[in-house]
């Protein structure tokens, strides 16, 4: 008789959750080709949900894997007020995974420079990813993992979209500009929910972000409630549109650097004599078969 009790129940909803997360990791690593026989892997732990459910699986994928490849788990103390700077160290300690932390005061930097009432995000970010991928190319690093997931993904899309005029949204895979990092993002494929979920139930040491998450009227908090609201009224909406950003459509856009608006009469010329060609050479063929055909 299968166990009903409450517990029994949270380990298979755990175990059943887990399953779906690895599938979708590994399909995006797949997917891209983000990781390879050799590489090392440095997977930056903010202390988040996201990072740490990232961390998890890929260590999981790594046991399962027919290929050999090292993770280092990486966190940047970016020394704000209050930061429990024991709880990552204590955590990757006792789940023996080998780590560094790096210490920089960029909060004091970013705290000077953004004037009140202004969001600290974009400062924040270019500090920390400086840091980062400094750290990596002078200890070996190539593959540089991020745990953003598929709703950031999305909600990346329409922040340019609205704010930026840009169509553009977060790759899974990219060369940084100096071409010395190649940044991966195996949770694309992943759900925020469901990686709430997997947080609760593996009760991950979460360390809240209080210097960003404590400003208000946040642009992407505005989107996020923006696909909320579709999700509920429209429900696979959100699905469908991050499989539009895998099947894009270069020719009915408007960008003359990704399609060749201004040489298409030459294309339409050459299509035409092409056709013709084709059309001689297949006449005597015609021919040919229709005597044979008569013969018999």
């Amino acid at each position: 008789m299968p166990d009903l009790s409450a517990q029994a129940k949270f380990n298979r909803e755990g175990k059943k959750l887990q399953k779906r997360l690895r599938r979708e990791v590994g399909r995006a690593i797949a997917d891209y080709n983000m990781i390879e026989q050799g590489d090392r892997v440095m997977v930056c732990l903010s202390g988040g949900k996201d990072s740490f459910a990232m961390l998890d699986i890929l260590r999981e994928l790594q046991r399962r894997a027919p290929i050999d490849f090292e993770l280092l788990a990486v966190n940047l103390d970016q020394k704000q007020p209050g930061f429990p700077e024991n709880v990552l160290p204590d955590y990757l300690q006792s789940e023996g995974v080998p780590y560094r932390i790096l210490e920089q005061d960029t909060y004091s930097l970013v705290t000077e420079m953004v004037p009140q009432g202004k969001t600290y995000c974009g400062w924040c970010s270019r500090f920390r990813r400086g840091i980062i991928y400094k750290f990596a190319k002078r200890n070996g690093y190539n593959k540089i993992a991020l745990g953003h997931h598929r709703d950031d993904i999305i909600e990346t899309l329409f922040l340019n979209l609205f704010h930026a005029g840009k169509l553009k949204a977060m790759p899974a895979k990219l060369l940084s500009d100096d071409g010395a990092n190649i940044v991966i993002r195996p949770l694309a494929y992943c759900k925020e929910v469901d990686l709430i979920r997997y947080a609760e139930l593996q009760a991950f040491p979460i360390i809240p972000c209080n210097l960003c998450g404590s400003q208000d009227n946040l642009q992407r908090q505005v989107i996020k409630e923006m696909l909320n609201g579709w999700q509920r009224q429209f429900p696979g909406r959100v699905e469908t549109i991050f499989k539009s950003l895998a099947d894009v459509a270069p020719s009915q856009l408007l960008d003359g650097g990704l399609f060749d608006f201004n040489n298409l009469e030459k294309k339409r010329v050459q299509q035409l004599d092409l056709q013709q060609l084709d059309s001689q050479r297949q006449g005597p063929l015609r021919q040919d078969s229709r005597r044979q055909e008569s013969e018999q």
